[in-house]
């Protein structure tokens, strides 16, 4: 006695290829979803421009101010490492992206541990630029 098959002889000869109705088979109309941004440069510069855009729009007098990424400083500091640099003729303020990140203290290296210092990096320098303290840049002060 012959085994029953699941699948019609007919659909088993169309190949893979063709659908159920005999049609070939459709691309699709969205493109998958971008992939969610993971690495540690991409998490710092998102978490520097959530910072700065809170800051720009509590205070004017950092509007036109640029603020920019760079891996480490050029220059030789005498003791400390800068964590930022302020450039006050060309309005803008460079964060150091590998000391903030890593010289957090022993204990204290998680993703919001990472994150505050982020924006206690961006806060300070941004405080320093004005001439202000660092807790005089939050909303209403």
């Amino acid at each position: 006695m012959p085994r029953r098959r699941s699948v019609p002889a007919a659909a088993a000869r169309r190949g893979a290829r063709h659908g159920r109705h005999g049609r070939l088979g459709r691309s699709e109309v969205v493109k998958p979803p971008l992939a969610p941004l993971d690495g540690r440069i991409d998490r710092f510069d998102l978490t520097v421009g959530t910072a700065v855009e809170f800051l720009r729009g509590t205070w004017p007098e950092l509007q036109d101010v640029r603020f920019e990424i760079g891996a480490l400083p050029t220059y030789d500091a005498d003791g400390e490492v800068p964590r930022w640099h302020l450039d006050r003729d060309q309005r803008r303020i460079v964060l150091f992206r590998i000391p903030i990140e890593r010289l957090l203290p022993p204990g204290h290296d998680d993703a919001a541990h990472r994150r505050m210092a982020i924006e206690s990096a961006v806060f300070r320098a941004a405080a320093e630029y004005v001439g202000r303290e660092p807790w005089d840049l939050g909303h209403g002060r």
